[in-house]
C-alpha cells in the first residue's frame, strides 16, 4: 500500500513538473519574465539614483565638517597663543 502511494506521488510530481516546464517555456510566460525583469531594472535605476544623491550629500556633510574642524583648531590655537602671551606678560 505504501509503495502504491509513493509511486502515485512520484508520477503526480513528474506530470506536474512536465506541465510546469511547458508552461514556463510558453510565450505568455516569457512576456511575464520580460516585463518583470524590466520592472526590476527600472527599480534598480531608481535606487541607484537615490544612492548617488545620498553619497553626494554625505560627501558635502563631510567636507563641511572638515572645514568646521579646521576653523575650530585655528580658534583654539589663537586662544592658546593669547593665553601664552598673557602668561608671559605676568612674569
Amino acid at each position: 500500500m505504501i509503495g502504491v502511494k509513493h509511486t502515485a506521488l512520484f508520477l503526480g510530481g513528474l506530470l506536474f513538473g512536465t506541465a510546469g516546464v511547458k508552461l514556463l517555456k510558453s510565450r505568455d510566460a516569457r512576456k511575464v519574465y520580460v516585463h518583470g525583469t524590466a520592472a526590476a531594472m527600472r527599480a534598480k535605476d531608481s535606487v541607484m539614483k537615490d544612492v548617488t544623491k545620498l553619497r553626494e550629500n554625505c560627501g558635502d556633510i563631510a567636507a563641511e565638517a572638515r572645514e568646521l574642524n579646521v576653523k575650530k583648531r585655528a580658534e583654539q590655537k589663537a586662544e592658546a597663543e593669547i593665553i601664552e602671551d598673557e602668561g608671559a606678560g605676568e612674569e
